[in-house]
């Protein structure tokens, strides 16, 4: 997962790391703009910024709905939805992403076109829909439910703690003026576990950025299928996969820092 960026607030210390970095990046930039080559690799790879764009946004939101159901399964009062949380969490978080993703798009698309198929059956022999083929589910709907399923587990656990961090005697004293369960999720609970939750999320958000290059191997025209399509056809692979880490390195950074800002705001709102 994505490690936190580290502020001067926070450490004491300029940050010289962020003026090399930046430095270094309008340098790069300043070669972009000027060389003929690195623009036309530049511009092809960038082609593919919307679909990493969209993988991210779509996956990441699905995975944090799912992560917080989990969580909350996991902090039931029934012991089958409890184990049932926990075995889900082990298990997907034992299995590396890239076989995930190999599974999801190679036996979990099939299987699910053919219970479709079969649950369907008596309207497809009726002629009022026609049979689902396994090449109708969209290789990126693959790679994002393969995400979405992958950071689920982990976000499922950031939920956990957040919630659990937060004092038990007010949720009795919510208790006590009759507020309802989802009362006191929503307006007790929740508000606090938010600045316990919001670090380890926006870090799961920045890592599945760079996650999100996993979908290449769908053949997904994200900003890294585009590079490997242009270096293997100019064979020019330092130019093009150097293009790839400059955008990615461009995106988390500058993501890290705005998340960092917005949760050194939210701590300060809670100290007013």
């Amino acid at each position: 997962m994505a490690a936190p960026v580290p502020t001067q607030a926070e450490d004491g210390e300029f940050p010289w790391w962020l003026v090399a970095l930046v430095m270094a990046g309008v340098s790069i930039g300043a070669v972009i703009i000027f060389s003929d080559l690195y623009s036309q690799v530049f511009l092809t790879v960038a082609k593919g910024l919307w679909i990493t764009i969209f993988v991210t946004l779509i996956g990441f939101s699905l995975a944090t709905a799912l992560g917080l159901c989990i969580a909350l399964l996991g902090l039931s009062g029934s012991k089958f939805l409890r184990q049932f949380s926990r075995f889900y969490v082990e298990l997907i978080r034992g299995i590396p992403v890239l076989v995930l993703l190999f599974y999801i798009a190679f036996v979990g698309a099939p299987g699910f076109v053919y219970a479709w198929n079969w649950i369907a059956s008596p309207l497809a022999e009726s002629g009022l829909i026609e049979p689902l083929l396994v090449r109708d589910v969209s290789l990126m709907w693959r790679a994002i439910i393969a995400l979405m399923i992958a950071y689920s587990a982990f976000i499922a656990e950031v939920f956990r703690a957040g919630i659990q961090s937060v004092d038990k005697g007010q949720i009795e004293a919510a208790k006590a003026l009759g507020l309802s369960r989802v009362q006191r999720f929503r307006f007790i609970v929740f508000p606090q576990a938010l600045k316990v939750i919001f670090p380890p999320l926006s870090n799961d958000f920045v890592a599945m950025v760079k996650d999100s290059s996993l979908v290449s191997v769908l053949g997904v025209a994200d900003i890294s299928q585009m590079a490997k399509i242009y270096a293997s056809g100019s064979f020019r692979f330092f130019e093009a996969y150097s293009i790839v880490a400059y955008i990615y390195l461009i995106v988390t950074i500058g993501l890290s820092l705005m998340l960092r800002q917005v949760e050194r705001r939210m701590r300060e709102a809670q100290k007013r």
